[in-house]
């Protein structure tokens, strides 16, 4: 687009010169040739303020969305630990913490093994049958927060998003649906408005950026993991920001 754009200036440049040579007294050309100049100059400035400016804001868009993402992806892990462990998502982040810092994960071992199938040695007359079974023993138990942070204490301000204003926190929903055979099934969603991380940016550029539609870029008006309509912990940013599944 903006090559586009430096090609037409150049085109009409040329094209006033021709007309300039071709109508304009010699007396005259001296006072347009500095008209034409300083109009120049202007176009050149704001051609090369435009592309600055939106590079400029592409790497600072960059910076931010990486940055909430690995906010995102933690608020996300710990999500996963809670429906593990409790059997459903929470959408308190209070609760949230509190899970990672005083639950733990059961550490089991699934292994296979046959017993004798009553039925079905009464069926076939007393001859002994046998069905394959699985048995889940429990080996122990593991910190949450050992294992999905080990010594950082981050997941205590996950919940706020970077370079927004002070106090914007992701919102965080969590609840159930209902699939085809009336099961409920626990979902959760984390998300962040992009105005609200670009809150101090060119107004026109944020609007472009909320109309972005490609598939190495996040898609959409926010940045959000996890959904409210479908059982989905997937992020809708590409894995260039980090992993999203």
């Amino acid at each position: 687009m903006y090559l586009i754009y430096i090609i037409l200036c150049v085109v009409l440049t040329i094209a006033i010169v021709w007309l300039i040579n071709k109508f304009v007294s010699n007396k005259m050309r001296p006072v347009v040739h500095i008209v034409l100049w300083s109009l120049i100059v202007f176009l050149g400035y704001t051609t090369f303020m435009s592309v600055y400016n939106e590079l400029k804001f592409n790497d600072i868009k960059n910076d931010r969305f990486k940055a909430s993402i690995e906010n995102l992806i933690d608020i996300r892990d710990a999500q996963l630990a809670h429906n593990e462990v409790k059997g459903q998502f929470t959408n308190n982040y209070d609760s949230l913490v509190k899970f990672i810092e005083t639950e733990k994960f059961t550490l089991t071992q699934r292994r296979d093994s046959s017993i004798v199938d009553e039925e079905m040695t009464k069926r076939y007359g007393g001859v002994t049958m046998m069905k394959d079974i699985s048995i889940i023993d429990t080996l122990g138990f593991a910190s949450v927060k050992d294992s999905l942070f080990k010594t950082s204490t981050r997941y205590r301000t996950m919940m706020n998003v970077p370079f927004a204003k002070e106090g914007t926190k992701y919102t965080m929903n969590a609840g159930f649906i209902t699939d085809n055979n009336d099961n409920k099934l626990s979902v959760f969603e984390a998300f962040v408005k992009k105005a609200d991380i670009l809150y101090d940016q060119p107004k026109d550029l944020i609007t472009k950026e909320n109309q972005v539609m490609s598939v190495e870029a996040v898609n959409g008006d926010a940045i959000r993991v996890g959904s409210m309509q479908e059982v989905k912990t997937i992020g809708n940013w590409p894995k260039t920001y980090g992993d999203n599944e």
